[in-house]
């Protein structure tokens, strides 16, 4: 059994794209829907740069999405491959469960660009820069990392936003506790504290603004039912339901992104292989969850071509 994932923020880099468009009619078909859906060249900012404006989050969200729907397009049109018969689940992280909706059929591309080009600009409107922050904890758990967030709020915001893998959660809040986090992680249990470089303070409280602005966005969108079963983000658990869907995506905003346990369900459900979509980020997370599970990283046009082969 095998499941499709989707990276997200942090996975962009100038230049992604570029060589799978020149190869690929499917991949270069997307990046030009997605600039017309958004009225901006996307994908020349992606191939060419600056890095400093790929990196906005309104740019990152909708570029990151739109390159790895442009390699699961080269792989379902000209690699002839089905999603229903090639995968069991799909996932992503964060944005990435965007993506991973887009590509089970449950909004179309432009929906989807649409809708994470707003996400991006709501999230950094939520809160101004330099108020918030992020910070990654490694070789801390769940428990260690909640119990260092605790103390360092002293009546701020700082909560748990991503847990990864078993030895790396990621805490946002306002900045001032998370430098205050970070400060005394060492001594509390985690091997390492690293600021994020983020604009914005993800997945806590003080995003709820980003996430009534998608709850009015997304209350105009048909959702359909994804093709396979999506493991959300906030339940790590299956979910087929578009009411459900729709909940948990406005819920994913302020919460916390449970991957770790997210890909500890699927192996348990008889996932066997990984395959991430667009990026390189979540492989080396997902082995540190499911060591014995094979790990497939699909970024160029060699890699859709082996993939689709094995599938096949």
């Amino acid at each position: 059994m095998r499941a499709f994932l989707f990276p997200g923020q942090g996975s962009q880099s100038v230049g992604m794209g570029a060589t799978l468009a020149q190869a690929s009619r499917a991949a270069r078909d997307v990046f030009a829907e997605v600039d017309e859906a958004l009225g901006q060249n996307l994908f020349r900012l992606m191939r060419e740069g600056p890095d400093e404006e790929l990196k906005l989050t309104e740019n990152a969200q909708p570029a990151i999405m739109a390159h790895s729907l442009a390699v699961f397009t080269a792989l379902t049109k000209e690699g002839r491959v089905e999603l229903a018969k090639a995968a069991s689940f799909v996932a992503g992280h964060s944005l990435g469960e965007y993506s991973a909706l887009c590509a089970a059929g449950s909004f179309d591309l432009a929906t989807t660009a649409k809708l994470l080009k707003l996400r991006g600009q709501a999230m950094q409107a939520a809160v101004p820069v330099g108020e918030g922050a992020m910070a990654a904890l490694l070789g801390a758990d769940l428990p260690t990392a909640r119990r260092i967030a605790e103390v360092a709020a002293q009546g701020e915001v700082c909560t748990v936003a991503n847990d990864n893998d078993p030895g790396q959660v990621v805490i946002s809040g306002s900045k001032g506790a998370i430098e205050r986090a970070v400060a005394m992680a060492k001594e509390m249990g985690a091997k390492r504290a690293v600021l994020l470089p983020v604009s914005a303070p993800f997945h806590c409280p003080l995003m709820q603004p980003a996430a009534e602005a998608m709850s009015d966005a997304l209350s105009y969108v048909v959702v359909k039912p994804p093709a396979v079963p999506l493991f959300a983000n906030v339940t790590a658990e299956a979910q087929s339901d578009p009411d459900t869907i729709r909940s948990l995506l406005v819920e994913q905003v302020t919460g916390m992104v449970r991957w770790r346990e997210s890909i500890g369900n699927m192996a348990q459900a008889g996932i066997e292989e990984f395959v991430e979509l667009g990026g390189k980020v979540l492989g080396p997370m997902v082995k540190r969850i499911a060591p014995d599970a094979k790990v497939t990283s699909v970024v160029t046009i060699e890699d859709v071509e082996a993939l689709a082969k094995e599938i096949a």
